[in-house]
């Protein structure tokens, strides 16, 4: 439905939806424009003032005889830009100025034109903290959803690779973008993702991604194991893209949501294609071994100290040294708490007291906790290790589902002795096993069904394709 051709309706109409009088940032600037009264709307921090002031420039210098009776003919003519449109709809016009977008309607024209000159306050794209990588590109994602799909598109410059724009959120609006390579993705889960998304019903999404990702998959919740990947790299998104998956990026997030991803994906790093072939895969199975490790160290020490009988003479040195006073189950879960305990305070501590607060830490968990009797030095020593092998992998989800998992397999192992450790594993192997792609796709694929070549490139970095010429 078109508006009115009165510039004073629509004046009246936007500055009542806009409550243009309370809101000091929504301008609403009145000016002639070919002698006609016109008026443009636009969000103060979000819109380029150079651009800005270079199409008022031109608008003053139009005269009355040279106004089309046409809005199509005056946007041609007289809106030397290259992102411009012509919005009919009220909702359309609320939520395009709302995004940065600047809207000008002019009397006699019963269509809203769009100058789309906004810019957003944004970081410099700099390495992400989390995804480093010892070589390799150094930039990373960061906040602003343009920014982010031009990284990728740097990267892969074929027409195949396609960007469609989504947006989410009664309230908030946010842009989603869904990102894939024709030809290359799977159709069918392409629609199931590009359904689902258009398919939620949410006032906002007020965690970006974590809050898009629960209502894309929201069933088996209480499973822990990570149903997506989650990167800031754009070399690791556009090695997706390449590899068949489908990206999404959210405005105001900082990452890439890769799927569908299989527990092999996550486990992968940009790191294991940046050194040759060798390096590469000894990078990956050390952090695959020591995943292992972080999962099933502590869990087998406890159950060897409870049957310390049956340790041959060269694991003989497995025992403790001392007695301990505090019984070992209760030890190695205060220590799972208190390592996130100080997890968490280095992460609000401001960067001055880092260091004072770590050497505190380790003194005081450290010396005067064995000395006091409290903790084993064997404890202090294995839990040391868990903590450092789950910094192994990037994935912070991948580390607390293998937490989680540590934890039940230690409380069933202290409370049922060697059918506990089993059941535990059993468990923990069936957390894997039979969770689920969004496609709804095996989570431990080319495993089940079984693969042998994609299975090999899973533990084995092989050569990059290439080409002959």
């Amino acid at each position: 439905m078109a508006f009115s051709a009165k510039i004073e309706d629509n004046i009246r109409l936007f500055n009542e939806k806009l409550d243009v009088e309370t809101n000091f940032d929504v301008v609403c600037r009145v000016l002639t424009i070919g002698g006609r009264e016109s008026c443009l709307y636009f969000v103060d921090g979000f819109t380029k003032d150079d651009v800005l002031l270079k199409l008022l420039q031109i608008w003053e210098g139009i005269n009355p005889q040279d106004m089309p009776e046409d809005v199509h003919t005056f946007s041609k003519q007289h809106i030397p830009f290259g992102e411009i449109g012509l919005l009919d709809s009220e909702e359309a016009v609320i939520t395009q100025l709302l995004t940065g977008i600047s809207c000008i309607f002019i009397d006699g024209y019963d269509r809203c034109l769009t100058v789309d000159c906004r810019t957003y306050p944004a970081r410099g794209v700099s390495e992400p903290e989390k995804d480093k990588v010892m070589r390799g590109s150094r930039d990373g994602f960061v906040e602003t959803l343009i920014f982010n799909t031009a990284l990728v598109r740097r990267r892969i410059r074929d027409p195949k690779l396609t960007m469609e724009i989504l947006s989410v959120g009664d309230s908030s609006h946010t842009d989603v973008a869904v990102c894939y390579m024709k030809g290359r993705v799977d159709e069918e889960m392409l629609s199931l993702i590009k359904e689902r998304i258009r398919g939620i019903q949410v006032d906002a999404l007020t965690m970006n991604q974590e809050s898009l990702a629960e209502c894309l998959y929201p069933n088996k919740w209480y499973n822990p194991f990570p149903k997506f990947k989650f990167s800031e790299r754009p070399d690791t998104a556009a090695a997706s893209l390449l590899e068949g998956n489908v990206v999404i990026l959210v405005d105001n997030s900082p990452s890439a949501m890769i799927l569908p991803s299989s527990v092999f994906d996550i486990i992968e790093e940009a790191d294991d294609y940046y050194f040759p072939p060798v390096t590469g895969t000894y990078l990956r199975l050390s952090r695959m071994t020591t995943s292992l490790l972080a999962l099933i160290l502590t869990p087998t020490w406890l159950l060897l100290m409870q049957n310390s009988w049956v340790l041959p003479p060269w694991l003989q040195f497995l025992k403790l040294a001392e007695e301990p006073y505090v019984p070992l189950i209760a030890q190695l879960l205060i220590l799972e708490a208190a390592i996130d305990g100080l997890r968490l305070a280095a992460i609000n501590t401001p960067n001055m007291l880092t260091t004072p607060l770590s050497v505190t830490a380790g003194i005081v968990l450290g010396e005067y906790a064995v000395s006091s009797g409290w903790f084993s030095s064997e404890t202090m020593l294995y839990m040391a290790f868990v903590t450092i092998a789950t910094y192994s992998q990037a994935s912070f989800e991948l580390g607390y589902a293998l937490k989680f998992m540590r934890i039940i397999i230690l409380i069933l192992t202290a409370a049922f002795n060697l059918w506990g450790y089993i059941a535990g594993i059993i468990l923990s192997a069936c957390a894997v096993v039979f969770n689920r792609t969004l496609a709804g796709k095996s989570y431990i694929y080319p495993l089940i069904p079984f693969r042998f070549q994609e299975l090999k490139k899973r533990f084995l970095r092989g050569r990059l394709p290439h080409r002959n010429r």
